[in-house]
C-alpha cells in the first residue's frame, strides 16, 4: 500500500469527447428529455510513504546518511546522519528502493516482501503536477406534460418559498462559515519555476500561517509564496520556519491585515474515535472547499519523505475518512464545534486513479497530524525558526516488524553516551514493547511517539532483554534543527 501528501497546482480538465459522426443519436422518447454524462478527470501519477521496509532510523531523531551505509550515527557524532538519503530509484518512501538508513545509523534496506502486509501505513508526499478532476453524473430529467387534454386533470404549483433558512452555529454550514474565511490557499513557487498548490490556516493576530513543511519546502530557499483569502485578498508570504521531521511549517503574510482571525485550537488527546470531523483545503485546486466525516482511528504510526526522498517525517496521525485529496495538504482538521484537532497531510491510496493514470485521489483514509503536537512546533519555528525533537539518544531499526523497536547492534554509538537510553542502562539489542501505556511495533512507530512529546517530558519504556521484559523511566533529551 502507498499513501500520498498533496499539494500541487492544477492543468484544465478534459473537455468532453466529440460525438462519432457516423454515430447519429437516435431520437428521445416522447416527453423525455435525452440523458448525457460528462467525462471523469485524469490524474497523474504521484509518489507515495509507511511500512516499506527500511532498517535503522534512530528514535532520537537523526538519520544515517548515505556514506554510513552500514553503520550507526547517535544525535551527538559530528556528521550528523539524519535524514534518511532518498531512495536512488524513487521520490516515494517506501517503494523498494534501497538505502534508507537507520535512524542514527544506516543499513541497506531488503528487498520487498511478497505476500505480507501490516497495519502499519506509509504516507508519500506528492510534488508532481495533478490533473483537476471531471465532472461527472447524469443529466437531471424535466417534469414530463399530460399530453392528453380530456383527462381533466390539474397541475398543482409548489410554494415559492420554502420558509426561512437557519443555520446554526453547530452545524456543518454554520461551521464552515465560520472557519473559511481564516484558511488560505498556499501557492508556492521554487527557484526554478516548479510549483505547487496547498493549504494553511491563520495561527495568530500578527500573520502567522500554520501549513505543512512539503507545501512550501520547495519555496525555502528563495522561492515565492502567496496566500490567497476566500475573499480572493492575495498576500505575498515568507518562511518563518519549516521542520521536515514534524511536517510543520510557518509562513508570514507581507503586509498582514488588521482584521484576521486566527482559528480556535482544540485538544488532540481528547479527541475520540466517531467524533465528527470536518476538513477544509484545496483539493486539486479546488480553493474552500469542506468535506466531513469522523475520526477513524488515533495514533496512526505514518512515515514520510519531502517529495525528493531526502528527509523524513513521523506522525502518530489521527486517522479520518473526511475526504483529503491531492492539495488539502496543510489545510485544517474541525472538530464539530470548528475547533482546530489536527493538519491534513496525507491520504492512503490504492495506487492507481484508473484510466490509465497513477495518482488517484480519497479512499476515505486519511491522516492529520494532531494539534497538539502541531502547536508546539509552530511555536518553536515562530519563537527561533528552528525546531526542536525530543529523544531517547539511541538508533533503532526500520525493519518491518511487529515485534517492537530494536535497538541496532551495528554501528560506533548505537546508544548515545550520557544519553537518556544509557542513563536508563538500556543497550543494544534490547527491543522495545511500549512507551507508556503505548504499544511500539516498530522503530517508526517509537520515534512519532517520542515525537508527540516535549523534551524533558518522562516517559516509562518497557522493553525485552534475553527473553524478560524489563521497564525502566527516562527523561526525554532534545535536538535543535533537522540538520
Amino acid at each position: 500500500m502507498s499513501t500520498e501528501n498533496e499539494g500541487t497546482a492544477v492543468p484544465p480538465a478534459p473537455s468532453a469527447p466529440p460525438v462519432p459522426v457516423d454515430a447519429p443519436a437516435a431520437p428521445a422518447p416522447q416527453g423525455q428529455p435525452p440523458q448525457g454524462q460528462a467525462p471523469q478527470g485524469h490524474a497523474p501519477q504521484g509518489p507515495a510513504p509507511y511500512g516499506q521496509d527500511a532498517q535503522g532510523q534512530s528514535a532520537h531523531g537523526q538519520g544515517a546518511s548515505g556514506d554510513a551505509a552500514q553503520h550507526g550515527v547517535s544525535s551527538s557524532a559530528p556528521d550528523p546522519s539524519w535524514p534518511p538519503p532518498p531512495p536512488p530509484t524513487s521520490p516515494s518512501y517506501g517503494d523498494g528502493g534501497s538505502g534508507s538508513g537507520g535512524w542514527g545509523s544506516s543499513y541497506q534496506q531488503p528487498a520487498p516482501k511478497s505476500g505480507r502486509g501490516r497495519g502499519g501505513l506509509v504516507a508519500a508526499i506528492l510534488v508532481a503536477a495533478l490533473a483537476a478532476g471531471g465532472l461527472g453524473g447524469g443529466l437531471g430529467y424535466t417534469l414530463a406534460k399530460n399530453n392528453d387534454e380530456n383527462t381533466g386533470s390539474t397541475t398543482v404549483s409548489a410554494s415559492t418559498s420554502g420558509g426561512d433558512v437557519k443555520r446554526d452555529p453547530g452545524t456543518v454550514a454554520g461551521t464552515a462559515a465560520k472557519a473559511l474565511p481564516s484558511t488560505v490557499t498556499i501557492e508556492a513557487e521554487s527557484n526554478s519555476g516548479e510549483g505547487g498548490t496547498g493549504t494553511g490556516f491563520v495561527f495568530d493576530k500578527q500573520g502567522h500561517i500554520v501549513t505543512n513543511n512539503h507545501v512550501v519546502a520547495g519555496a525555502v530557499d528563495g522561492g515565492k509564496l502567496t496566500a490567497t483569502f476566500p475573499s480572493g485578498k492575495k498576500y505575498d508570504a515568507e518562511v518563518v520556519g519549516h521542520a521536515q521531521g514534524y511536517d510543520v511549517a510557518v509562513i508570514k503574510l507581507k503586509n498582514a491585515p488588521d482584521d484576521l482571525r486566527p482559528l480556535t485550537l482544540g485538544d488532540s488527546d481528547k479527541v475520540a474515535v466517531g467524533d465528527a470531523t470536518i476538513a477544509i483545503g484545496a483539493p486539486f485546486g479546488l480553493s474552500d472547499t469542506v468535506t466531513t466525516g469522523i475520526i477513524s482511528a488515533k495514533n496512526r504510526p505514518v512515515a514520510s519523505s519531502d517529495g525528493t526522498g531526502s528527509q523524513a517525517s513521523y506522525m502518530s496521525a489521527l486517522q479520518t475518512d473526511a475526504s483529503i485529496n491531492p492539495g488539502n495538504s496543510g489545510g485544517p482538521l474541525l472538530d464539530a464545534q470548528g475547533n482546530v484537532i489536527g493538519i491534513n497531510s496525507a491520504i492512503q491510496s490504492t495506487g492507481n486513479g484508473g484510466f490509465g493514470t497513477g495518482q488517484s485521489g480519497s479512499i476515505g483514509l486519511g491522516f492529520a497530524i494532531p494539534i497538539n503536537q502541531a502547536e508546539y512546533v509552530a511555536q518553536e519555528l515562530i519563537k527561533t525558526g528552528k525546531p526542536v525533537y525530543a529523544k531517547i539518544g539511541a538508533s533503532v531499526s526500520l525493519d518491518d516488524s511487529s515485534s517492537g523497536a530494536q535497538i541496532t547492534d551495528q554501528g560506533t554509538t548505537p546508544v548515545e553516551p550520557g544519553g537518556p537510553a544509557a542513563k536508563a542502562g538500556l543497550k543494544p539489542g534490547d527491543v522495545i514493547t511500549k512507551l507508556d501505556d503505548r504499544v511500539i511495533d516498530s522503530g517508526p512507530t517509537l520515534i512519532g511517539e517520542i515525537w508527540t512529546h516535549k523534551p524533558g517530558d518522562k516517559v516509562t519504556i518497557t522493553y525485552e532483554r534475553g527473553g524478560k521484559e524489563h521497564t525502566v523511566e527516562l527523561t526525554l533529551g532534545s535536538r535543535v534543527g533537522d540538520n
